[in-house]
């Protein structure tokens, strides 16, 4: 029950068989330490579960499985979750739920291989990433397939599946393994393009296994105390970065110049700016590689927590882009946060593979002028990248896609619960924020699997126009959108610009197929 604790912990599995019952809690990591996921067997469970909150599983964040083979006593394992719990990189030898008999709403799944069936119950949108299984029975909003291996048939909104048969580039997570000889390394996958299926169960349309592997010598190692200038010390050095499982104070920007350079976090290592300062910011340069990281806002407000090459950033990546995988953000649940924008990704050809960008709508610290926050994601780089975005109660746009050819696979989105009235959120004269607004200057940009929800709770009478803005181009386009008002608590007008909708306390749900 521990949902904004301190604790931090990484249960690390060498190879080898395990009789083990894994219950996956708050701010924990379980994987394995092989190469492959099928050199650490679990004979037992790894599974989260929602019974401490009467099996609502809206509130299961912050936790992750990787990189193991589970074959569950029971024939079938649970991961009944919601945001910011990656599943990646497993394998499971039987079925796999997906819900706790409650509510769930939305989840991220990559690089696995569920040999049974899957069972997705509640969960309300969902993106599985290069996977295969047996099969996938059910879907609610929206279940999302990209590069998926046997995706169920049929065509959004009836059945709500939304498919994209291949990849089209992507890099997996960078993970700590054991070699034969007993010495740890961080494999780090190889970028890879139009592909099916996972990197390891022979899914892969290049050669398995595909990257190049880091001695532990290569990395500084943070333990917690670490401050931001050993770490940039080590950086300057030409470090790579391993972060142990901790929180971690900064009073100064964690600065990642160096090309290639990997930032790897375990157990949901967390960042926290002190005095308004950037948490992190990357270069301009090719390759960096920064995963399993949560970045909490301070009180004193931070005008971004976390930065991807400087403004106006004018080079190009597209051999070696830079990846950001499982990196989380928060403001306010924990106590006071402030920033005024969470990621600014001004660098090119960025892939984003997992995110969670959330100004708290529960928790310590919450209000609508306490934990403050414009926007989420910021994106003034070209033929920028996203997998599994989510971006949730920021208090202007949630998303906002300045640059060309930027496409987005999987978004999900809640509107802010609590503008107290009409006139607390007003865009000039439009009623409320669009969560996801693509410049009226781009011609190229293009989303599949959309959902924006509103639960104006505050004030039912709040009212959005649109959920999704866009310029009307012909290089613009979105497929299978949805939107929701939860329990017809408030109203979103359009899906996206004048089309489509609403969602009101007469007609929750509203969809579209495509725009225009």
């Amino acid at each position: 029950t521990s949902q904004f604790g301190g604790a931090r912990q990484a249960l690390l599995f060498k190879p080898g068989a395990y009789d083990v019952d894994a219950n996956v809690g708050f701010y924990t990591q379980v994987a394995g330490l092989g190469l492959s996921p099928d050199d650490v067997t679990i004979r037992g469970a790894v599974h989260a579960e929602a019974d401490w909150f009467q099996g609502n599983a809206t509130q299961n964040f912050w936790r992750s499985a990787e990189n193991l083979s589970v074959t569950p006593a029971s024939g079938a394992d649970r991961w009944a979750v919601s945001q910011a719990a990656p599943y990646r990189r497993m394998h499971v030898r039987g079925d796999l739920r997906l819900d706790d008999g409650g509510w769930s709403s939305g989840g991220f799944m990559a690089d696995s291989k569920i040999d049974g069936k899957v069972l997705p119950g509640t969960q309300q949108q969902w993106l599985s990433r290069n996977t295969e299984w047996g099969n996938w029975t059910g879907a609610n909003w929206n279940m999302v397939f990209v590069g998926a291996r046997n995706a169920p048939a049929g065509d959004f909104p009836n059945p709500a599946y939304t498919r994209v048969d291949r990849t089209p580039v992507v890099r997996e997570k960078p993970f700590l393994y054991v070699d034969k000889g007993g010495a740890y390394q961080v494999f780090v996958p190889a970028l890879r393009t139009n592909t099916q299926g996972t990197t390891w169960a022979g899914g892969g349309t290049q050669a398995d296994q595909a990257g190049s592997s880091l001695p532990l010598d290569r990395f500084f190692v943070a333990k917690p105390g670490t401050t931001a200038a050993d770490i940039n010390a080590a950086l300057a050095q030409g470090k790579d970065l391993l972060i142990t499982p901790g929180v971690y104070h900064l009073d100064r920007t964690i600065e990642v110049t160096r090309p290639d350079t990997v930032v790897l976090g375990l157990g949901l290592a967390s960042l926290v700016p002190d005095h308004g300062v950037t948490a992190l910011s990357v270069g301009d340069v090719d390759g960096v590689k920064i995963a399993g990281l949560l970045v909490d806002a301070g009180p004193a407000e931070s005008p971004v927590l976390m930065e991807v090459g400087p403004p106006g950033a004018a080079a190009r990546h597209s051999a070696n882009p830079t990846s950001l995988h499982d990196v989380f953000f928060r403001i306010g649940g924990a106590g006071v946060g402030k920033a005024a924008r969470s990621l600014v990704v001004n660098s090119s050809d960025v892939i984003g593979d997992h995110l969670w960008l959330w100004r708290a709508d529960h928790g310590d610290g919450v209000g609508w002028n306490t934990n403050t926050a414009a926007n989420g994601l910021i994106v003034n780089g070209a033929d920028v990248t996203m997998y599994g975005l989510f971006v949730e109660h920021y208090q202007q746009h949630q998303t906002v896609w300045n640059g060309e050819g930027g496409r987005t696979y999987f978004f999900q989105n809640e509107m802010p619960y609590d503008p107290p009235n009409q006139g607390a959120w007003m865009n000039g004269a439009t009623k409320g924020y669009a969560a996801y607004k693509v410049a009226d200057s781009v011609t190229r940009h293009e989303a599949w699997g959309l959902g924006s929800y509103c639960f104006f709770n505050v004030n039912p009478a709040v009212a959005a126009e649109h959920a999704f803005e866009a310029p009307r181009a012909p290089g613009v386009r979105f497929h299978d959108m949805v939107t929701v008002s939860l329990g017809g608590t408030g109203t979103i007008h359009h899906i996206v610009n004048d089309a489509g909708g609403p969602s009101n306390s007469a007609r929750n749900v509203a969809n579209l197929v495509n725009y225009p």
